[in-house]
């Protein structure tokens, strides 16, 4: 998943963002609203871990902002201030959780994970395509249930295309979503193509539909309708 960590407090940015990376998830940090509504307003997220007391405002402002311009986004609230009352000002402006400083690492990434199963898949553990499961905490897919080996990346992107089910997706965001900040550095969208021969054998391969569509000049769909 691809999340947004909004932390003035710079040593506590970076063990958030490597913590969470290496549990495959896709991050990009920024330590001001400024920097934080620039990336808004050109990338989508799935989660927002948002501070509260940032160096040029009021998180819960920004609060209403993501709200206004990515209403599906979840949003955790990080902030050491531990009132009710900021509680629940944010959960009334539409915060999803909220979770006070100090805290566990492996308490936020519960957060963070409960947070995405509420949004994105109703609060089941596993996430169903027909013949196609998902088990989005232990990172397994089974087709006919039968697991089935893919790479870091290949999960990934099955993953995303089952979430945008029926959506057109286009290579920018298939490629911003799997390599956030990074994609900047790929002079063209050959890896990703790549990634889906090797995805799709390899669901065929297991006995699977190959779900995967082609939309000239578009993307790609994820569909079993024509």
């Amino acid at each position: 998943m691809k999340i947004l960590i909004i932390e003035d407090e710079v040593a506590l940015l970076n063990t958030i963002a490597n913590y969470l990376e290496n549990g495959d998830h896709i991050c990009e940090k920024v330590t001001t609203l400024f920097d934080a509504e620039d990336k808004l307003l050109s990338f989508e997220y799935d989660i927002i871990l948002l501070d509260i007391n940032l160096p040029d405002g009021n998180g819960i402002d920004f609060l209403k902002i993501i709200k206004e311009k990515s209403p599906e986004t979840g949003v955790l609230i990080v902030s050491a201030r531990d009132s009710l009352d900021d509680k629940l000002k944010g959960l009334d402006f539409g915060a999803d959780d909220y979770i006070t400083k100090p805290f566990h690492l492996a308490e936020l990434n519960s957060r963070i994970n409960s947070l995405i199963r509420r949004k994105k898949f109703v609060g089941s553990n596993t996430i169903k395509f027909n013949e196609i499961e998902i088990n989005p905490n232990s990172k397994t897919v089974t087709i006919n249930n039968k697991p089935i080996t893919l790479t870091k990346k290949e999960y990934n992107l099955l993953l995303y295309f089952i979430t945008n089910v029926n959506k057109v997706v286009t290579k920018e965001s298939i490629a911003e979503h799997l390599w956030g900040d990074d994609m900047e550095m790929a002079n063209n969208f050959d890896f990703i193509y790549t990634h889906m021969v090797n995805l799709r054998k390899k669901i065929k391969k297991s006995g699977g539909t190959d779900y995967f569509h082609t939309m000239y000049g578009l993307g790609y769909k994820f569909t079993d309708t024509k």
